[in-house]
């Protein structure tokens, strides 16, 4: 297993504006990699009405058991077909420490806690939802599409009451064959009974993003950022 933690991830980093006062961190899903969601950017109207800083990580590349072992680039490995139970928790915890590493540099280049929003999508999203809602300081938003909560059942042990009026905005398609959309309704109902601010949607979609998620995201980031 790559220590990605050991060092910075790589990024594709795009700006909207000069000095940018907000950040999104966008973490792509299996097998993709840093550019998957950069062609949404200019769709973002809330990123031209001020200037934005998006950071989009590739993960590193690593066998993955599912799919045969063959090498791609993933947050963590998947070992078996309930993807929601069979995990590589070190895996897991190396991606949440990168990113947590992704935070903090943005904290340390004049970024406020409550200006960055962490974003993912399927894995990517999984990791966003297990780094952020662990983060002592409250960010601006977690963002998880496609995806599904990490380490449910002990989500009480490590999960910050800090992050309990964090906006979290979670969208599926209603025909994803790859994350089922009843793993990602029971994670966003898990987060609801344990208090968190959760925003759910569905769309008739598979395992995708399409133009009225997107007319969403844009409004509920611009909440986040009111």
């Amino acid at each position: 297993m790559n220590d990605i933690a050991a060092e910075r991830l790589e990024c594709v980093v795009r700006e909207t504006g000069p000095n940018p006062q907000h950040a999104v961190i966008w973490l792509h899903g299996l097998g993709a990699d840093g550019h998957d969601f950069e062609p949404i950017v200019p769709h973002l109207s809330v990123a031209a009405a001020r200037p934005v800083r998006f950071v989009f990580p590739h993960a590193p590349v690593r066998p993955v058991t599912l799919n045969g072992g063959m090498a791609m680039r993933a947050w963590y490995d998947i070992l078996g077909m309930d993807i929601d139970r069979n995990q590589d928790r070190p895996g897991i915890m190396a991606s949440v420490a990168a990113t947590n590493r992704l935070i903090d540099d943005e904290l340390a280049r004049g970024i406020s806690p409550e200006r960055l929003v962490l974003a993912g999508f399927s894995q990517g999203g999984a990791i966003a939802l297990r780094c952020g809602l662990a983060r002592a300081e409250r960010l601006g938003g977690i963002m998880a599409l496609s995806t599904y909560l990490l380490e449910e059942t002990s989500l009480d042990q490590w999960a910050e009451a800090s992050a309990r009026d964090m906006p979290v905005f979670m969208g599926h398609g209603s025909q994803d064959p790859i994350v089922p959309v009843g793993l990602g309704q029971g994670s966003a109902e898990r987060l609801k009974a344990a208090g968190f601010d959760v925003e759910w949607h569905t769309w008739p979609m598979q395992h995708a993003v399409c133009p009225e998620e997107i007319v969403a995201i844009d409004r509920w980031l611009d909440k986040c950022w009111a």
